[in-house]
């Protein structure tokens, strides 16, 4: 769909990860990193599901008897080509680093790292990265710490933008914005810009869900937020839209606590995250076959 018509009609929300477990907070809520790394892998056919979760598990357990301070969210596609994906956040570049620097200082989290990938290796089909920026200007409503314990889900839409055309991309996306303080004030979103790993002018909008219920009341919007731009506004969106986006797509994944490294304060507050089988509505999600540190994706 090339144009802000699924932003508009899914009410894209936020993500918030948190990277260090100087960002957990007592409430179980994190603020967006200012870097975001994502790692998608496919799986092989027939290798999926708890195969491939046991070997992501290794994983899980290598980080927690490190006591690692670095956490990441694994998550299993319910839409679209089956696949899983990995977010690890940061406050800096300089934080990544340090990150890795430290991972392959530490003789034991490499060594359990490096038998974890190997296993997992021999499941997948492939794998690729890519590093993602903060976008504080196209993001809605981030004070809030929107993602907590209780998330369960989260969307995750693609714009790649038109080369010569971020001007357009730029007005549109800003109407958006103002459209959604007039009718659902309450909305709320992430957006993520790439930088390594995705082509240029790619733009992530990262959804943040406690129930898949919530997307029956952020389509009951839909029509808030057409009246509060008027005739005249919806198609001058429309014009935006069709002069700036090459294309355009929308899936949803369930996180999977199997597959995660969760900040100790979400263990804390939510049983969900205490890994155990059965204990999430998808398919069995995994984690990449990188050490956590280098572990970068590419969008969705």
């Amino acid at each position: 769909m090339k144009t802000f018509n699924w932003l508009c009609a899914a009410s894209l929300a936020i993500a918030a990860l948190g990277s260090a477990a100087a960002q957990e907070q007592s409430s179980g809520m994190m603020s967006p990193p200012k870097i975001l790394t994502i790692t998608r892998e496919f799986v092989k056919p027939g290798k999926t599901g708890a195969i491939h979760e046991k070997s992501e598990t290794a994983f899980v357990q290598a980080m927690a008897r490190a006591k690692w301070p670095t956490h990441y969210l694994g998550m299993s596609s319910i839409s679209g080509k089956s696949r899983s994906l990995f977010f690890t956040g940061y406050e800096s570049f300089d934080a990544w680093e340090k990150d890795v620097a430290a991972t392959q200082k530490n003789a034991m989290l490499s060594a359990g790292l490096d038998r974890a990938g190997l296993a997992d290796g021999e499941l997948l089909d492939s794998l690729d990265t890519g590093v993602f920026v903060y976008n504080a200007e196209f993001s809605l409503n981030q004070q809030a710490e929107h993602a907590t314990a209780g998330t369960r889900y989260f969307e995750v839409s693609v714009y790649h933008v038109k080369r010569g055309h971020r001007k357009e991309w730029s007005d549109g996306l800003k109407m958006v914005l103002e459209g959604y303080k007039k009718a659902a004030p309450d909305t709320h979103w992430a957006c993520y810009e790439s930088l390594y790993g995705a082509p240029e002018g790619t733009y992530l909008f990262i959804v943040a869900r406690k129930s898949a219920g919530e997307l029956d009341s952020d389509f009951a919007h839909n029509k808030d937020f057409m009246e509060a731009l008027g005739e005249e506004g919806m198609k001058k969106l429309e014009e935006l839209s069709a002069a700036s986006i090459e294309s355009s797509e929308a899936n949803l994944f369930a996180l999977n606590p199997n597959m995660s490294y969760a900040p100790a304060e979400w263990v804390k507050a939510d049983d969900f995250w205490k890994p155990k089988a059965g204990n999430s509505l998808a398919a069995a999600p995994k984690k990449p076959a990188e050490k956590p540190a280098e572990k970068t994706g590419a969008g969705q």
